[in-house]
């Protein structure tokens, strides 16, 4: 296993462990707190998390069942995984938690485990554990806030959202692919401050096109936590400003993003 998929796997897991630690203690109550996304309490969050792990394990070791998988989300692709979410926080919240620990660890496991330079089946295209583990502390990460905010929980800022802030920055053209739009040809500088202070950068120094800010406020609007009027974040050019616009490092439709505060 790779020294690069072992650093993602702890950074994952230290993410999932500080939600943990959120939820644990909740009561029937807590657990059913609404969240910013419209329609979710507490344990849908946690139970979509679960839910995808559980689906990323299969994916990795079961071809068949993923297979099966497969066929239930091409019957209903817009609905088919906020099903299996709403479905799984039926479960008592004592019930929920010990499923989700174990499909953490199952996740885990399976990523460890995948044969080394192979890519493993998805909803999208196929991918490498490394990136898998990479998209997975992303929603953790992103879903992680939204429970944070209905518990009135301060969320604990680290440079483990690289991770984030990687995936943001190379979504770039599917950002503008998923609202019908050409990418475009021109590489973008990325320059933005990480909550340690170091200075993060993607592109070339020479690129016209440029984004500057907080590494924090652009995970945030990647991931569709922040409207972009509640950010610090810079663009110069008219593509990279536009790409602040739509920014969306998760797969699926346009997100619907976050209404200004």
């Amino acid at each position: 296993m790779s020294g690069l998929l072992e650093a993602l796997l702890a950074d994952l897991k230290a993410e999932g462990d500080l939600l943990w630690t959120a939820v644990a203690g909740l009561d029937e109550d807590g657990w059913r707190t609404p969240t910013p996304a419209a329609g979710w309490d507490v344990s849908t969050q946690v139970a979509h998390l679960l839910w995808t792990d559980e689906v990323a394990a299969t994916a990795a070791t079961d071809r068949e069942a993923w297979e099966a998988i497969v066929l239930q989300a091409i019957a209903d692709p817009q609905g088919y995984v906020d099903a299996g979410a709403r479905e799984v926080a039926r479960l008592t919240p004592q019930a929920l938690l010990a499923r989700w620990g174990t499909a953490r660890d199952g996740l885990v496991a399976a990523l460890r485990g995948f044969p080394a330079g192979e890519k493993m089946p998805w909803f999208g295209p196929p991918m490498s554990p490394a990136s898998m583990a990479t998209a997975r502390f992303m929603e953790t990460w992103a879903h992680s806030l939204d429970v944070y905010e209905a518990l009135g929980i301060e969320p604990e800022v680290s440079d483990r959202i690289r991770h984030v802030a990687h995936l943001g920055v190379r979504t770039r053209d599917f950002a503008f692919s998923v609202h019908g739009l050409e990418a475009p040809a021109e590489e973008f500088r990325i320059e933005l401050t990480a909550p340690s202070g170091e200075l993060w950068t993607w592109g070339s120094e020479d690129a016209t096109q440029r984004v500057t800010g907080s590494a924090y406020d652009f995970c945030l609007l990647a991931t569709q936590r922040v409207h972009r009027d509640d950010t610090g974040l810079v663009s110069v050019g008219a593509d990279a400003d536009q790409w602040l616009n739509i920014a969306q490092c998760f797969a699926g439709p346009p997100g619907e993003g976050r209404s200004p505060r």
